[in-house]
């Protein structure tokens, strides 16, 4: 009777240690699936983290260029945007003391350019400085033609001068 006791112990035995060995292989297994999914979920979060870095940091370079973009932009002049051009011309003309008037506006349809025709009545000195503040502003000007001629009837100390003046505007986008 003892001899089947230990039997039925030994096999007992066999069978728990079987079930706790097919557990740890099950329980193994379990782990190492949720290993994988561990790292393939790390992966993908550092993935998105890079994104969301690359996001910033070009975010934060749109943001640094920013004036530079609007400044480079302020030297173009688009076709909606001709009266407030014009505006600035004859602003330029009274800052340096010159009656001013603007005869005629065309637009080259051959290459993208404004050709501007000025009138502007002065001393002689004063036309020089508007053409000279022309020459120097943000616009990518091109003087045509500059036709200046004394005036018949200048009296007083400063002779006046009448200048027509040809401008083409390069920097022009239809």
């Amino acid at each position: 009777m003892q001899f089947i006791n230990q039997k039925k112990y030994l096999i007992l035995s066999i069978v728990f240690f079987l079930f706790f060995c097919a557990t740890s292989v099950f329980l193994y297994q379990k782990t190492k699936d949720y290993n994988k999914e561990a790292l393939a979920l790390q992966e993908e979060w550092q993935t998105e983290n890079i994104r969301r870095e690359n996001v910033k940091y070009l975010s934060s370079s749109v943001k640094t260029i920013q004036r530079e973009i609007t400044s480079l932009e302020s030297h173009f002049v688009k076709s909606s945007d001709v009266v407030p051009f014009l505006d600035t011309i004859e602003k330029l003309a009274n800052e340096v003391n010159l009656k001013s008037e603007i005869s005629s506006v065309d637009v080259n349809k051959m290459s993208p350019a404004l050709m501007i025709e000025m009138r502007v009545q002065g001393s002689f000195e004063n036309i020089y400085k508007l053409i000279r503040l022309l020459e120097h502003s943000q616009y990518e000007l091109e003087f045509v033609s500059i036709n200046i001629q004394e005036m018949e009837n200048s009296t007083g100390k400063v002779p006046q001068w009448n200048a027509a003046l040809m401008i083409k505007l390069l920097s022009f986008e239809i």
